[in-house]
């Protein structure tokens, strides 16, 4: 399917808030609302919305400090790729894992309490994950973008 302009504005209009009531995406894009629901769930239904979730505060939660870990695995095989994509996957405060080109196999993003909580789970978690050679750590001091709606 060809997304046209309206599916376009629907999913924009989703992106930036995904509470946004049937109603409201309707007169925004200027249908009617059976138009506008039809038109919603065909994008549901074709993979361009992948879900909706609530944003929550890191802060609030007790998960203020961002993390992300550059991971040098000792083999570069498909083997090790699978086994530590395996693995990584059991591991619930991981919050993305990225296969990368260049100096790292992969990128990691976890969200921990401080730093003492990073150094319990690199100790007991990720040093151990199958054939981690290196890991590199980077504390995010400052977050100027984070989670931006897609541009398109």
């Amino acid at each position: 399917m060809t997304l046209d302009r309206i599916d376009m504005k629907i999913l924009r209009l989703l992106q930036r808030d995904g509470r946004m009531g049937n109603a409201e995406v309707a007169r925004r894009v200027s249908t009617s609302q059976a138009t506008c629901y039809r038109r919603i769930q065909r994008l549901f239904a074709e993979g361009y919305i992948e879900g909706v979730a609530a944003r929550v505060s890191p802060r609030k939660v007790e998960r203020a400090t961002l993390v992300l870990v550059g991971v040098v695995l000792d083999r570069s095989t498909p083997e090790s790729f699978s086994a530590f994509e395996a693995a990584i996957r059991d591991l619930p405060f991981i919050l993305d894992c990225h296969l990368v080109a260049g100096d790292f196999d992969f990128f990691l993003k976890i969200r921990v309490r401080d730093m003492a909580d990073f150094n319990r789970l690199h100790a007991e978690a990720l040093i151990a994950l199958p054939g981690v050679r290196q890991t590199r750590t980077f504390f995010v001091m400052k977050e100027v973008v984070d989670n931006a709606p897609l541009d398109f």
